[in-house]
């Protein structure tokens, strides 16, 4: 792992949207569903991820949720169950509540609060099956209220019984019971679109590969997406309190992501930066995903060594990372100073997968420096708003000059005479107010 200073470190990372031969060919899939429904996805599904269906197999029935029990560890549903309590318990105090304000005049502003109707929630089914992701989905918009929650995830060359039997069960604990057993661009667009089989959500969330990305882009407008999320990044700032094997233990723990993703140490300490670098390749050598992980620290992973914990600070914010961990002899000093980062883990044992399975908060993040303007999936992604607005008589007799003036001042004459007419017919008007 490369030890550079901050001078020598190129803190902007370019974003990836896709080679052009990737983004034709998700616009092909993407219309072809649209034109062709359910014919296209299975074409699809056959030609991608080898597994050939029909219509009446797309959906997971409740006999394969119950049978996948069977096929997975106690230990992992009780472990699935407390994981699902934590989220449960963080993300019902996020819950909105419509409001009115009623003025003195009789006016009445306020807030309309409802649930989206309809969500669909991606899960991969790639390189590694993430049952975690699906709690950290449909928990947030169970607790907004959505009424119909769908999820999609690959069939593998097992066919019918293909789908990862943990991510089932996880489905099954957070009550999600229409399930259908398709992947790839092609499900982004059913999601999006509809088929025959599967009826258009209003929203899509949930990560994938480059192509449900770009998919996912490519529908947004037609529906609303959660983000187009990128490689995942660590950064750790830490001074010399910290332990070498517990920093490099968390670099690799999203590096083994996959060989895109992004792990970073920041440190104003010489000697922390050098043994976390040595510390780094002794991990790697008993890692079992040990060349994704080399790979994502060889091209993408740096030790930053810093001046001072204000330039760290300051590097941290220019990054505007994923996940970031502080881990300093006074962790909670700092928080203030952080403007941007996605999740912040405080402390030598606020490990990232803390954050990741188990302790509450959403573990879907903004990537490549988006946490600069946005943030983690919450219950509000799965709420829509309504202004609320009623003016008594007295509130319009009262402002209508003045939205009058506003209105004519834009140029926009059919609005001001929406408001003089009213004023007109109250005998309120005054003399010649509607001359140009």
């Amino acid at each position: 792992m490369k030890v550079v200073s901050s001078k020598d470190f190129k803190l902007e990372r370019e974003v990836e949207y896709g080679t052009p031969e990737q983004n034709q060919a998700v616009k092909e899939i993407v219309f072809a569903i649209k034109k062709e429904g359910d014919t296209a996805l299975l074409r699809y599904t056959e030609q991608f991820d080898r597994v050939t269906l029909t219509p009446n197999q797309l959906r997971v029935t409740p006999e394969e949720l119950q049978a996948a029990y069977g096929r997975v560890e106690e230990s992992f549903v009780s472990a699935i169950q407390a994981a699902a309590a934590n989220i449960r318990a963080f993300h019902a105090r996020q819950k909105r509540n419509s409001w009115m304000d009623l003025q003195p005049d009789g006016t009445i502003l306020g807030q309309i609060i409802r649930p989206l109707k309809r969500v669909g929630v991606y899960v991969p089914g790639g390189k590694a099956a993430y049952p975690s992701s699906v709690l950290m989905n449909v928990i947030p918009a169970q607790i907004a209220g959505v009424p119909e929650i769908v999820m999609v995830t690959p069939p593998s060359t097992g066919g019918k019984e293909g789908i990862d039997p943990y991510i089932l069960v996880a489905a099954a604990e957070a009550g999600v019971n229409e399930i259908y057993r398709v992947g790839g661009a092609q499900a982004v667009a059913a999601l999006a679109f509809g088929t025959e089989s599967i009826a258009p959500v209003d929203k899509i969330c949930g990560p994938g590969n480059i192509y449900v990305a770009l998919a996912k882009r490519e529908v947004y407008g037609a529906v609303d997406i959660d983000s187009i999320a990128g490689p995942s990044e660590i950064v750790v700032l830490a001074d010399e309190t910290a332990e070498p094997a517990y920093v490099a233990a968390d670099l690799l723990s999203q590096a083994e992501h996959d060989e895109m993703a992004s792990a970073i140490l920041v440190t104003p300490s010489q000697s922390l930066a050098d043994c976390v670098a040595a510390e780094v390749e002794r991990q790697l050598q008993e890692l079992p995903r040990q060349a994704i992980a080399r790979s994502s620290v060889e091209n993408y992973g740096a030790i930053i060594v810093v001046e001072s914990m204000e330039e760290g600070i300051s590097v941290v914010n220019r990054l505007a990372p994923e996940h970031l961990e502080i881990v300093v002899e006074d962790p909670m000093g700092l928080v203030g100073s952080i403007e941007n980062a996605g999740a912040i883990f405080l402390g030598a044992y606020s490990s990232e997968p803390v954050g990741d399975y188990f302790a509450g908060p959403n573990h879907i993040i903004p990537t490549n420096g988006t946490a600069r303007f946005s943030s983690p999936v919450d219950v509000d992604d799965f709420i829509k708003k309504s202004s609320l607005i009623y003016y008594s008589k007295e509130a319009l007799l009262r402002d209508g000059k003045t939205i009058i003036e506003l209105a004519r001042r834009e140029g926009l004459e059919g609005h001001a005479r929406a408001i003089e007419i009213r004023l007109k017919n109250e005998g309120k008007g005054g003399d010649g107010y509607g001359e140009q």
